[in-house]
């Protein structure tokens, strides 16, 4: 999964770089939350780290990347289904046990990476029933100056096959993997302040304020019309 992984990032022409204490394996039940940019975040993330993420059912019918997700243990759900969501938190649970990694992206949905949307709490009940680590980590791709490539986002009305091809026409983007402070959830109150911990030190390893919302979201400005 790993190797698969890093090889499919290096096709579409990224270059990764990993930052941070990595999970110890074995020892403790492991979650990685992260923001979430793009299509390739799971493959990032997975070639820093073996992790089984929670993702979209869609997914699997992806070109290659499909193949790939669904072969490294992806745990898919149905998000039209709200009573999917119930066994996906027992499956998140029974892959903990296992001591598999599992990631979630908190948001939900995906940004530009400039700022952080709001955390749906519900993902991290398995973590803290668990007693999991939580490790946060940020993904930010940038270009060879330093600026934000807002280019790999996937966002908007474009299609897989779109952004697809929009990354591959790239030329020097950086993907910057970066493991920040373990949450133990064995020493939260619940769900939520996990969730609110977690969030912080993303917001904090991205060099943004934990209150930062992009246009249109809770707690943000207005966006603005299309």
């Amino acid at each position: 999964m790993q190797w698969w992984s890093a090889k499919l990032v290096r096709i579409a022409g990224i270059t990764l770089r990993v930052e941070g204490e990595l999970p110890r394996g074995g020892e403790r039940a492991v979650m990685i939350a992260a923001n979430h940019v793009s299509w390739l975040d799971i493959f990032a993330v997975s070639a820093a780290w073996p992790t089984r993420f929670v993702a979209k059912s869609e997914i699997r019918d992806w070109p290659a990347a499909g193949w790939i997700a669904e072969r490294a243990g992806t745990l898919f759900i149905r998000r039209e289904r709200r009573r999917d969501a119930a066994r996906m938190n027992d499956s998140v649970s029974a892959a903990l046990q296992r001591r598999d990694c599992v990631g979630i992206f908190p948001e939900g949905t995906t940004s530009e990476g400039h700022a952080l949307l709001k955390f749906h709490t519900s993902l991290f009940e398995a973590s803290v029933a668990n007693g999991a680590h939580v490790h946060p980590v940020a993904i930010r791709y940038e270009h060879h100056d330093g600026r934000l490539a807002r280019e790999v986002a996937y966002v908007g009305e474009l299609s897989f096959m779109q952004s697809m091809r929009r990354v591959l026409a790239l030329r020097g983007v950086v993907v910057h993997v970066i493991f920040g402070p373990v949450v133990d959830c064995s020493a939260v109150r619940d769900r939520r302040e996990a969730a609110q911990r977690t969030r912080a030190a993303i917001a904090s390893l991205l060099g943004l304020s934990p209150e930062d919302n992009p246009p249109g979201t809770p707690g943000g400005p207005p966006a603005a019309p299309r």
